[in-house]
């Protein structure tokens, strides 16, 4: 029987590289794709894939998705900043470009499955397929994968997923790669700065208030942009105690600013709310990730108005941002996951 076709997105760096060596000697007929993204290091990126497809052996085939990747991913980055959220480009590429338009391209090519170099697992339940924590903890990227559905899934392989980061390095260097502990970017074109990235494409200073949550103006600032729910330093705003954002207003234009009591809230509203298989009985109780490095929190998330729903937390928890990804936990494996509207519940909401 001749072996099964795997397409592993390779990158040139050491997690995609070592995922192709254990494929290949799980005895898989390995295939190298790269996507060419729009990038400043594309060129040197390119190299380095190169080189990496040509040690190991393996055929090595270019797809092109700038024109995607600029208007699925690029855009809606530039989008949320100016209306206040803080996205995040990461989990919307895994769903719609890499294991979207880039998987697809894989398959079309003659692949029977695709891979990546991340760590993270695949379960199965019946016909069912779900995202779990790798076995690395510190290295666990299920929270990024947490919008890929059971139908996606169902092709997907990750062989890096029972592996410690501790474990790659050596496996690497046995393999004749010097990695150097380089680690991957967390917005891969954000090289050179936010800020210098939203002038590049545009976006110019826009003076506004910065206010106290009772309205009271306290100063100015260049760009909402340019702040994060939570953030302290650069706000210039003398006090007994330190001010921290806690809104951005993209419509009014408005940093919101409060003590750090003020970042603490027991709920939060979502929408755009994804589960896998089917939604559960409400309300659901569970473990709840706010962003990639948030500690899992215990919440219970019920319905709050016909395309929303409501987190209430066992604990307040600190710093939620509208635009992050909510992610459901069932023990290791994600269920469910959803985009956070805004700390605390909606005014005049009611629940169905």
């Amino acid at each position: 029987m001749p072996a099964l076709k795997v397409g592993i997105a390779m990158s040139g760096g050491v997690d995609s590289t070592i995922a192709a060596s254990l494929l290949r000697d799980q005895g898989f007929a390995v295939h190298g794709f790269f996507m060419i993204l729009p990038l400043p290091n594309l060129a040197r990126q390119l190299l380095r894939v190169q080189e990496v497809a040509a040690n190991l052996s393996i055929p090595l085939e270019l797809i092109d998705l700038r024109q995607q990747f600029s208007e699925q991913i690029i855009g809606t980055f530039i989008n949320g900043y100016l209306a206040g959220q803080t996205p995040n480009p990461c989990v919307q590429c895994n769903q719609s470009i890499k294991f979207g338009a880039f998987a697809q391209a894989m398959l079309n090519a003659g692949m029977n499955k695709v891979a990546t170099g991340h760590y993270a697992r695949v379960q199965r339940s019946g016909d069912d397929c779900y995202i779990a924590r790798g076995v690395d903890r510190v290295k666990d990227q299920s929270y990024f994968l947490a919008q890929l559905s059971s139908a996606k899934l169902q092709s997907v392989l990750f062989p890096l997923g029972d592996w410690t980061k501790a474990q790659v390095y050596p496996h690497a260097q046995a393999l004749g790669f010097q990695f150097q502990g380089e680690e991957s970017q967390d917005v891969c074109f954000l090289s050179q700065g936010l800020s210098a990235f939203l002038a590049q494409h545009g976006v110019q200073e826009s003076i506004g208030p910065i206010v106290a949550l009772d309205g009271t103006l306290l100063g100015e600032h260049q760009g909402i942009w340019n702040y994060t729910i939570g953030q302290r330093r650069g706000l210039g705003l003398p006090d007994a105690t330190p001010w921290y954002v806690v809104g951005l207003d993209g419509p009014g234009n408005r940093v919101v600013v409060g003590k750090n009591s003020d970042l603490q809230q027991s709920a939060c509203t979502v929408h755009s709310l994804r589960w896998t298989p089917t939604l559960p009985p409400f309300p659901w109780r569970g473990q709840v990730q706010l962003r990639s490095r948030h500690t899992p929190a215990l919440g219970e998330l019920r319905p709050f108005g016909p395309t929303c729903w409501q987190i209430i937390f066992d604990i307040p928890q600190r710093a939620i941002t509208p635009g992050q990804y909510a992610v459901f936990y069932d023990d290791d494996r994600v269920v469910g996951s959803a985009l956070i509207a805004a700390p605390g519940s909606i005014t005049g909401a009611v629940a169905s």
